[in-house]
């Protein structure tokens, strides 16, 4: 359970630090993600789930 909060944590933070030194690029990057298709959304979304969960069997 310990792992699972820090690995949490670490999202978080990173996801805190995309929002405070590049919130321009987060807009840039949704208005593009809205012009894909649902199709190509999902197909992004199950290559950053494999991504990483092939990065946390590598590090565990």
């Amino acid at each position: 359970m310990d792992k699972i909060l820090l690995g949490l944590g670490a999202v978080l933070i990173l996801e805190g630090l995309v929002y405070l030194l590049a919130p321009h690029s987060v807009e840039v990057l949704l208005k593009y993600l809205k012009l894909l298709s649902i199709s190509d959304r999902r197909k992004f979304g199950a290559l950053l789930f494999v991504f990483g969960f092939i990065l946390i069997l590598i590090i565990s």
